[in-house]
């Protein structure tokens, strides 16, 4: 076998497997098209739905978690802040018992000379060195004895420490850094060292106070303190603290917050970017200073388990959500399977596969539907088969009426050329009769008269003889021009009428006139050429019996039937009176019944002449 052979096989097979693997992608598209199939058409509404409701679950959870979360973390915010708030009320409550104390000892000692004091005073700085200084006044306010800063010799009597302590221990707010820049070292930027004042009473005795102590709590220690309080509360939260004075001024917290005015929680959360708790110093134990505590945390860093939740949530129900869908598009497809082999039954019926149904077994809907279907193909069928023979007794009655047709056309070619002739004799007698009885009466009056009358007369009688046949020549020719060129019909019986009143006005001299509405106006059919042969003919016999100065033609409406009238102011006649010879008035009813029109005659002696024809528009 030679390599070429193998490779002919080859694609030979793969081409076979071609159309093999295109069907099965076709039939596994069409099985997940919706229009066509009902378990599609679940899945995908399914798997649809599934996200949307994914979103709102993992947005309703997260919400309700990102509330509980919200409102626990500011309860433990107002945790925090009550043990900061506790712990610096008790670290200032300790450094003012402390200056009580040396003030206790002071007046306890007996040595009052400044190198004593001044070891006092070294002992409290050497065992509590937050404070920045330590001195002791005299009664009158000049500074006896003191540790840096405040020299001694100097007066404190206008410090409010000073006048302060005389009623009691005092502890002072934060001052402004300008009270101890001129006697505190500067830090290294530049900026004063801030402080806050706490002073006792040296009581003698007598209870009269011999003099103060007065000590500089440096401001650092206020932050050492802070942040050693921060720590103390053993948490890993990442927290700021900020601490303020009773004006709401920052004295302690983060840097871009030193100095400024807070008047609300509000302020400190940051457009909501921190999660704040906060006591004011009226909620606390008062610490003689009014002082709030603030503690916040960042909001993301505290819903950060939250987030997680709702992409959990949202992940979680997405996957639910698809092994639903796909979970409903099998069920589906288990449980319509009957329900398509049904449709599979249908559409060969349909193709001409086969010619009847089977009910699929069982007693769930499907089999119902399933009977009901075939027992109304069955029924179908039984009336497929009485129609069949219906439509061969049918065949039968038409071929037997198309007979009778053929002969009933073969007698209304009769009787449409038998009104052919009836036309053509009332055309002749409109135009060849009156001339031919003109002339006549002409000759017989010559041939009569000939012997009495002279050359003149005779001649004037045979030219009225000749006058009336040419008249009557070119009637006939008119008749012959109308029959063939149908004038009526091309313009319509409005238009004719007038053209032929005018003609007759012309002729005759008689005013003539046409008032003509309505939708009979306008015909333009046989009809119309019906209606027009009549009012010729009556306007004939106006010119040659009503002896009428005018006459008018109307074409109106009477109700849903449209009518036609011709009226004159002649000398009338006797319509019930026998006229034998002529055929003018009959020739109109038979035209007039021809089109199904009635016909009336109004007339009597000296009141002129009416002729009224009503038909169908």
């Amino acid at each position: 076998m030679t390599i070429d052979t193998v490779k002919s096989r080859s694609a030979g097979s793969q081409q076979a497997r071609g159309p093999d693997a295109q069907s099965r992608s076709s039939t596994l598209l069409a099985r997940l098209d919706p229009r066509r199939h009902l378990a599609a058409a679940i899945g995908w509404t399914i798997l649809a739905v599934v996200p949307l409701a994914s979103l709102v679950a993992g947005h309703l959870a997260a919400a309700g978690a990102e509330r509980a979360t919200r409102q626990d973390t500011e309860q433990l915010m107002l945790q925090y802040t009550t043990q900061v708030q506790h712990g610096l009320a008790m670290n200032l409550q300790i450094r003012l018992s402390i200056v009580e104390t040396t003030a206790d000892q002071i007046a306890a000692s007996g040595d009052r000379s400044p190198d004593a004091l001044r070891r006092h005073l070294d002992a409290v700085r050497a065992q509590f060195p937050e404070f920045a200084w330590v001195g002791v006044a005299d009664a009158g306010g000049k500074v006896v004895a003191a540790t840096g800063g405040i020299a001694q010799g100097e007066s404190v009597a206008q410090r409010l420490w000073f006048a302060a302590a005389h009623s009691g221990p005092f502890l002072g707010d934060i001052h402004p850094a300008v009270l101890l820049a001129e006697h505190v070292a500067r830090v290294p930027d530049g900026q004063p060292v801030r402080f806050l004042n706490a002073a006792a009473p040296i009581r003698q005795p007598d209870g009269a106070v011999a003099g103060v102590v007065g000590a500089y709590l440096s401001g650092d220690w206020i932050e050492r303190l802070q942040r050693s309080l921060l720590i103390s509360l053993d948490t890993t939260r990442p927290l700021e603290v900020l601490l303020l004075r009773r004006d709401g001024t920052v004295i302690a917290g983060p840097p871009g917050w030193l100095g400024r005015a807070v008047d609300a929680d509000d302020d400190l959360t940051e457009a909501g970017r921190y999660i704040v708790g906060r006591h004011d110093a009226a909620d606390v134990a008062d610490d003689g200073l009014g002082w709030s505590v603030a503690v916040r945390q960042r909001t993301e860093t505290a819903l950060q388990h939250v987030e997680r939740l709702r992409r959990t949530v949202l992940l979680t129900v997405l996957v639910a959500g698809i092994l639903a869908a796909l979970a409903a598009l099998l069920l589906t497809h288990w449980l319509t399977r009957r329900l398509d082999a049904l449709a599979a039954q249908a559409q060969a019926m349909r193709q001409g596969l086969r010619s009847d149904l089977e009910a699929p077994p069982g007693n769930d809907e499907v089999s119902r539907i399933g009977a009901a279907m075939a027992a109304l193909v069955a029924q179908l069928q039984r009336e497929k088969a009485a129609l069949a023979t219906l439509n061969a007794e049918l065949d039968a009655r038409v071929a037997a009426r198309t007979a009778r047709i053929e002969r009933m056309s073969d007698e209304a070619k009769h009787a449409a050329v038998t009104r052919e002739r009836l036309r053509l004799a009332r055309d002749l007698h409109d135009t060849l009769a009156h001339s031919l009885m003109a002339l006549l009466q002409q000759i017989r009056l010559v041939r009569k008269l000939r012997d009495q009358m002279a050359p003149k007369e005779l001649a004037a009688e045979l030219g009225r003889a000749e006058d009336a046949a040419a008249a009557g020549l070119a009637r006939a020719r008119a008749a012959i021009t109308q029959m063939r060129h149908g004038t009526v019909r091309e313009s319509g019986l409005a238009a004719a009428l007038r053209d032929l009143l005018a003609r007759f006005g012309e002729r005759t001299g008689l005013r003539a006139s046409l008032a003509a509405e309505g939708p009979a106006a306008d015909l333009a059919d046989e009809r119309s050429e019906t209606l027009y042969r009549i009012v010729e003919e009556s306007l004939r016999n106006v010119e040659r019996h009503a002896r009428a100065s005018a006459v008018t033609v109307t074409i109106g409406a009477a109700g849903s039937r449209a009518v036609l009238t011709v009226c004159d102011d002649g000398v009338g006649f006797d319509p019930e009176a026998p006229c034998a010879g002529h055929y003018g008035m009959l020739g109109m009813r038979e035209q007039a019944a021809l089109i199904d029109a009635t016909l009336s005659v109004s007339s009597r002696p000296g009141a002129g002449t009416q002729i009224r024809l009503e038909f169908e528009p």
